[in-house]
């Protein structure tokens, strides 16, 4: 090879040497950034991944996508990420779902607490009991009354083992002593429709997603299962208030990235996640849907979900719930 052709060769391929180091230290992100949603489309926590995505777009300049991977209680999703490599381009979009199945689904190909690292969390919201209305039960002290006479024979959706919706109906069958039966979906929405439909008779769902519903005449109302009346639902009592004393069963959302993303990355997420939360418009919306804003340290919320872990392995026992 001639000497100016080799002098030219080394030259560019020091060119992209430093091309491709200049590259790699650009700040975080400098390429699109993935969000693993374990879900099915259109339940909350698709919808607030994609309001984050869009927001965490618009603040740090770089693509933000939305990746839903529903499957076998949220493991199916929460295992790719639990896999991917840490240098926070591939996000989870997590709910209360992973802290119950630590206990709910002993053999899993991940542990929360030693395979991820929590970022911040979101928002939470709760949960509204509604039934269809050929269900004979008016309000819940009815319903309670009618399922202790007919063991068995109510039903009630959930959008998959472990899920929020899942953990609210086994709590209320220890807590009000009642049998009925647990009818697994993929997915809220999947769920959501054959309550409508009444192919099964009630459910517990988020009050972000089916108030609208209860307003338009399609389900009933009995209550909802935070410890204090929800503001887009206040005329529902609590379960608490009406007939369960003590009962309380919330939603709630957060940001994790596979064990070792560096500290960094963990901190600018945060910061800019807690802005997004913390911002007048974005309250004020999420008011309208009934949803709170939750704004925390990556430690804080490390902590949180440690101990969200400890709160659902108790209740996973108490209450004898299963992964059916």
């Amino acid at each position: 090879m001639p000497l100016n052709h080799l002098k030219r060769g080394v030259f560019f391929l020091g060119l992209l040497a430093t091309s491709l180091s200049g590259f790699a230290q650009q700040p975080y992100p400098n390429r699109p950034v993935k969000i693993i949603v374990p879900f099915a489309a259109s339940g909350p926590a698709d919808n607030y991944a994609r309001f984050m995505a869009q927001r965490l777009q618009e603040a740090l300049g770089q693509s933000f996508v939305v990746d839903n991977r529903p499957g076998a209680g949220s493991i199916i999703g929460t295992d790719a990420v639990a896999k991917s490599a840490p240098d926070g381009y591939t996000l989870l979009m997590m709910s209360n779902t992973q802290t119950v199945n630590e206990s709910l689904i002993p053999v899993r190909p991940f542990n929360l607490l030693k395979d991820f690292v929590p970022i911040a969390p979101v928002n939470y919201s709760d949960l509204v009991l509604v039934a269809h209305p050929s269900v004979p039960a008016q309000n819940l002290p009815e319903l309670i009354k009618y399922a202790k006479a007919n063991p068995g024979k109510i039903n009630y959706a959930s959008s998959g083992n472990g899920t929020p919706y899942h953990m609210a109906g086994e709590l209320f069958k220890h807590m009000a002593g009642v049998n009925i039966t647990h009818i697994p979906y993929k997915g809220s929405a999947a769920a959501r429709t054959d309550v409508l439909s009444g192919q099964v008779d009630v459910m517990f769902d988020a009050v972000t997603t089916m108030t609208e519903n209860i307003k338009a005449g399609k389900v009933r109302g009995l209550a909802t299962t935070g410890r204090t009346r929800s503001s887009v639902a206040p005329e529902l009592p609590t379960v608490h208030e009406d007939g369960v004393p003590k009962y309380e069963a919330l939603i709630w959302l957060g940001l994790m990235a596979p064990a070792g993303t560096p500290d960094a990355i963990i901190q600018r997420l945060n910061t800019e996640i807690n802005k997004i939360v913390n911002a007048p418009d974005v309250k004020a919306t999420w008011a309208k849907q009934g949803a709170v804003a939750m704004s925390m340290t990556a430690p804080v919320f490390a902590k949180y979900v440690a101990d969200d872990v400890a709160k659902w392995a108790t209740i996973v026992k108490v209450s004898g719930a299963k992964a059916d």
